[in-house]
């Protein structure tokens, strides 16, 4: 089939065109319903490809009854055989006259990241001799990939302010197509960075003064059509440093919302904008005195608790075994409880249960002078269950079904008894 006519290479500000269907194939999208693949002679429509998503929109056509459809056209890809392919839900028949027109505000969208990213790629290389290694365009932020880094966050300000004069001088950013064995030579000598692997003319995007790429995306038609760019933070990354960043209308929207969380979390703490830092510090200071103040008082009610549950615990042959459960404690405060509980008396040892949900932790502690290992006990236990868990000789725990746990409750205390009556005085 020959290669569609991409009206988007000549003019990415193109919003309709007509065309005729070449081919329809029905096939089923990712919930199992019917979708058709539709191909025409002539497209506006840019499919995914080198990270910028597909376009939506409509194609129109006249239907038998002389009536005129709109179907939406839900995702555009590029199939093997460089068809480009239109996802639609109603079938067209071959040959019919279709015209369309793409969802501009996101085409636009598309147009100023995508340019926004040339330049950023372009500052970024001569400023810091890093080089983009990928790109992905997505719906609320976009990312490149930078071989090498990380960039501190100075220098990263720096680039974004040349970037965005570059923005503000409105140079020209203009396409052409050139042979394969021109754009080869042209790499040769560096005024490339890369080819893609593929035959024919290669398409060239140039930024005046700036950048010169090969490049089959949508772009703007100057830079200061790009509208701004903002460098939204740099992360590590396994191949080197992914760089986030928005342009243009995005950065509009971004800013705002910024300006609405900003001005919500002061309403909320009473303060203003400017104030924010010092009134959050102060917060965090206060939540980390907070928060020692609580585990001082877990521990004395735990040290209370262990107390009293000793207390109420008999010695028996060499051993007082403690045994509880809950149901409405936190699972730390009851091993807690568990640890506490050993530590206050000579020969004591915990079985506890933490039953507020499905399955169980059971916790085992002893006191330093008895001999057994608990975590050797509770491993082996558990594992004749098949299920994991273990620990320390003085602390351990593990979970067990509910249905299990008065089981494994009745073979711990069994199995810590034998402990206890065999170890040497």
């Amino acid at each position: 089939m020959p290669t569609p006519e991409r009206l988007y290479y000549s003019d990415s500000s193109l919003t309709r065109f007509t065309g005729s269907v070449r081919a329809v194939r029905e096939a089923v999208d990712d919930s199992s319903q019917p979708i058709w693949h539709v191909s025409l002679d002539r497209t506006v429509f840019y499919p995914t490809s080198g990270g910028q998503p597909f376009d939506t929109g409509v194609l129109r056509a006249d239907s038998l009854d002389g009536s005129v459809q709109e179907i939406p056209v839900e995702q555009v890809e590029e199939d093997e055989d460089g068809a480009v392919v239109h996802f639609v839900r109603k079938p067209l028949s071959a040959g019919t006259q279709v015209e369309g027109r793409i969802n501009w505000d996101r085409r636009f969208d598309h147009m100023q990241q995508h340019t926004g990213q040339h330049l950023l790629s372009a500052v970024l290389l001569r400023e810091l001799q890093l080089p983009t290694v990928s790109f992905h365009l997505g719906e609320n932020i976009s990312t490149i990939d930078l071989a090498g880094g990380p960039v501190a966050t100075t220098i990263l300000e720096r680039v974004e302010r040349i970037a965005n004069e570059i923005i503000g001088e409105d140079r020209p950013v203009t396409t052409r197509f050139v042979p394969r064995s021109e754009a080869e030579a042209m790499l040769a000598a560096g005024g490339l960075r890369k080819l893609p692997d593929r035959e024919g003319d290669i398409r060239l995007v140039e930024i005046r003064d700036c950048d010169l790429n090969a490049c089959g995306g949508t772009h703007v038609h100057s830079t200061g059509q790009i509208g701004g760019l903002l460098v939204r933070g740099a992360e590590k990354v396994s191949r080197g440093t992914r760089v986030a960043f928005i342009c243009g209308l995005r950065a509009v929207q971004a800013a705002r919302a910024d300006k609405a969380i900003l001005g919500e979390t002061a309403a909320l703490l009473s303060t203003g904008a400017a104030e924010l830092p010092a009134a959050v510090a102060r917060l965090l200071d206060d939540g980390k005195a907070n928060a020692r103040e609580r585990q001082k008082l877990r521990e004395e009610l735990a040290t209370f608790h262990a107390a009293k549950m000793t207390a109420e615990t008999p010695l028996e042959n060499g051993l007082r075994l403690v045994m509880r459960e809950w149901k409405d404690q936190d699972r730390e405060f009851i091993r807690l409880l568990a640890s506490r509980t050993a530590a206050a008396a000579p020969l004591t040892a915990a079985i506890f249960s933490a039953k507020d949900t499905d399955p169980v932790r059971i916790f085992v502690s002893r006191s330093p002078d008895l001999k057994f290992n608990s975590g050797q006990i509770l491993r082996e236990l558990l594992a004749r269950m098949g299920l994991r868990g273990g620990g320390s000789a003085d602390m351990a725990q593990g979970e067990v079904p509910a249905s299990h746990e008065l089981t494994l409750r009745a073979e711990l205390a069994s199995a810590i008894r034998r402990a206890v009556a065999d170890s040497p005085n």
